[in-house]
């Protein structure tokens, strides 16, 4: 037997985020300002992101430097391993490889600090005292929060309150690192109110989380707002991901035939295949899959089109597949995939057809993740949980076609906080939510009078 973990020393991290955007042949259309409909620049950001991050969101370098001292902080936990799944393999009675990049050991447990360090650091460059932010699952609120503690920064996060109620011990984390969280919508912000008002029973979304954050950062001169996903440098810092996995399967002597990872605002599906998309849309790369929830299908029955980040009309018009700004999808365990939109990059590339979108239901996913644990020993989180219910998929095909392929697949993060949706599963009582038609046509409405893509 072969090595089955793969290792890269402190001095492999990466040096350079890797910006897809050089490598593309055609670019989405720009974000467009929420009052005046024009494209945004620098001066429209400039109120709730430091300028530095402002500069990597529009950089159409190939590679962006990483500072030595978020370098310094990434060698905590990083670089990630790179595991053969020869367990799993067997227990799916393959002859096919199976690799999936681990981000399960970083402080927080998944893939998040790698931007959320990066983003702290760069608004104490600009001396930020304050940065609000939103989360759903609460992986991002409390690697924000785990970020800012490093770097002597206040932290306030507004968390879905579906996963406020669901996942008690990400607040207990949020709070150890120093950090406020609250339940959203909340009664801290004058979005969060409204909401309220209108619908007390809420279990609130991250298009709603985002108004109460970037709000939050608007009325405040001592606060920044810092966004765990969606928008390109966000995408970019997650990069480091999919370079060590490209180095890790080089020293395997394997090359994939196919990358999955799970998509909800787009980070970790980025990180994992963005550095694979330039040979993918040559033809020469592998096929990259991103899977999401049945229950919030946004690259699969969503709509292309301009649409805000945020219910409360306060984030940019973003270019993008979106179910609508007031969807609000049902409480589904993998919280962090409920978004009603996605990453404009990750959403042109779709567009695009270098990307294949599929969407899965929740118990078709915990399956997977049940399989994946009693083999490999990690319990994953819900949200990837998707792309190994993809890998089986894959995997099946690849069998009853009589060939052997190479699969690369994300485990982004841990399920150790997710017990409640284990026990769910395993007792029967994990529900399925069936999403009718003519609900995502209503949610559609909110698209109606909005600027149109470019032809």
């Amino acid at each position: 037997m072969g090595a089955t973990r793969h290792l890269l020393d402190e001095d492999a991290i990466p040096t350079h985020w890797y910006n897809v955007v050089a490598d593309l042949d055609s670019l989405p259309p720009p974000p467009l300002h929420p009052g005046t409909g024009q494209p945004v620049g620098p001066d429209d950001l400039s109120p709730i992101f430091p300028m530095a991050l402002i500069g990597q969101e529009v950089s159409a370098d190939r590679w962006v430097e990483i500072p030595a001292e978020v370098r310094a902080a990434y060698a905590l936990w990083r670089p990630t391993p790179l595991h053969r799944a020869e367990r799993l393999e067997r227990a799916m009675g393959t002859r096919s490889k199976i690799f999936y990049k681990y981000e399960g050991g970083s402080p927080s447990g998944s893939h998040k600090p790698n931007t959320a360090v990066a983003q702290a650091y760069y608004n104490a460059q600009e001396g930020v005292r304050r940065i609000a932010t939103e989360t759903g699952a609460g992986q991002w609120g409390s690697a924000l929060a785990f970020a800012c503690t490093m770097f002597g920064i206040e932290c306030k996060v507004y968390m879905v309150r579906a996963s406020f109620d669901s996942k008690p011990y990400r607040k207990t984390m949020i709070a150890t690192w120093g950090g406020e969280c609250v339940a959203s919508p909340s009664a801290d912000t004058a979005a969060g109110r409204a909401i309220l008002e209108k619908d007390p029973s809420t279990t609130g979304s991250l298009g709603i989380a985002i108004s109460e954050a970037v709000e939050d950062a608007a009325t405040r001169e001592d606060t920044k707002y810092a966004l765990g996903s969606v928008l390109n440098h966000v995408l970019l810092h997650q990069t480091v991901i999919g370079q060590e996995a490209k180095a890790q399967l080089a020293e395997a002597g394997a090359t994939p035939d196919v990358v999955i990872g799970c998509a909800g605002g787009g980070s970790n599906f980025a990180g994992i295949s963005f550095p694979f998309v330039a040979d993918a849309a040559a033809g020469t790369g592998p096929k990259i899959i991103a899977a999401e929830p049945a229950a919030c299908p946004t690259l699969t029955r969503g709509h292309y089109a301009y649409d805000f980040g945020d219910t409360a009309h306060m984030a940019p018009l973003l270019p993008m597949y979106t179910l609508g700004h007031g969807f609000v999808p049902d409480a589904i365990h993998a919280g962090g995939l409920r978004y009603h939109g996605m990453s404009p990059l990750v959403s042109h590339l779709v567009h695009e057809g270098v990307v294949e979108a599929r969407a899965y239901h929740q118990n078709e996913c915990f399956a997977e993740a049940v399989r994946f644990a009693r083999a490999e020993g990690i319990i994953p989180a819900p949200e990837p949980s998707h792309a190994l219910r993809a890998l089986r998929e894959e995997v099946e095909a690849a069998d009853a076609e009589g060939v052997e392929r190479t699969f690369l697949v994300h485990l982004c993060g841990h399920g150790n906080f997710d017990m409640s949706a284990y026990e769910a599963y395993l007792s029967g009582t994990l529900v399925d939510h069936e999403l009718p038609q003519d609900e995502l046509d209503r949610a559609a409405e909110d698209l109606e009078g909005l600027p149109a893509l470019p032809a």
